[in-house]
């Protein structure tokens, strides 16, 4: 499996789930590395932009930032042996994220029957843009998908960033949660037509705000909030933003 790379291992680590229906709830996050979107504000930008892409990211702007050496910041690793670390940690939730772990979807499947074999108690959700269809098998193997549809705030065109038909096979599962993160008002009005198209009660929708620190999450929060209670969406805060900040690994 491709993992992204912490220091001199994967990045796997045992925290809470900071965002969507699952926050506050202890979990053992496993990052996969790769992506096929390139948002301009991804805040796990070490899993895509790499030296030699063409991509663009706000942190260009930032004095000192690069793109990352491919060979830093990714690791090979078995599913055998990533259940051996995982298991290690005194967490049964499991959260696959990335990148975009729908890349790798027979390699997810083989880590989580391992880690069932370990104990049958293990509750696994994924993290994806909703632009791959999961497979039947994977689909059976995962408790819970949280499906986070880019809005034209990520900066990538319609085409790459929004597939229907993924995101009705992900609906199909019943196990889908859809997640939106939001900069402005008038997102909503995007959020609104995506809803129309995917069969996922509005309960099952959460509205989050962009941000990498507690002013940023502070000052958009104060009208999203006003805009979840209003229109009967789900508030998603970002806990890992307000206990930890941008670091990773927690």
């Amino acid at each position: 499996m491709n993992l992204a790379r912490l220091g001199d291992g994967p990045e796997i680590f045992h925290t809470l789930q900071g965002e969507g229906v699952s926050a506050g709830l202890p979990a053992v996050f496993v990052r996969s590395s790769r992506c096929n979107l390139h948002c301009h504000w991804c805040d796990t930008d070490h899993t895509w932009n790499f030296e030699g892409t063409p991509w663009t990211h706000e942190k260009d702007a930032v004095p000192g930032y690069a793109k990352h050496r491919k060979a830093d910041v990714t690791i090979e690793m078995s599913p055998s042996v990533i259940a051996d670390l995982v298991a290690a940690y005194p967490c049964r939730r499991v959260v696959l994220t990335g990148g975009e772990p729908l890349l790798q979807q027979d390699a997810w499947v083989e880590l989580i029957r391992a880690l069932r074999e370990i104990d049958p108690g293990y509750v696994f959700e994924v993290e994806t843009n909703g632009t791959l269809a999961p497979t039947a098998e994977f689909v059976q193997a995962v408790d819970q998908f949280n499906v986070s549809p880019k809005l034209a705030n990520s900066g990538m065109d319609e085409s790459l960033r929004l597939k229907p038909e993924a995101l009705k096979a992900l609906a199909a599962t019943g196990k889908a949660w859809l997640k939106f993160v939001l900069t402005a008002p008038s997102d909503l009005s995007e959020i609104e037509a995506i809803a129309e198209r995917v069969p996922v009660s509005r309960d099952r929708i959460l509205l989050m705000p962009e941000g990498r620190t507690v002013p940023e999450l502070d000052e958009t929060s104060a009208w999203l909030a006003d805009l979840c209670r209003e229109n009967g969406y789900r508030f998603s805060d970002r806990l890992h933003v307000r206990l930890w900040g941008d670091k990773r690994g927690v």
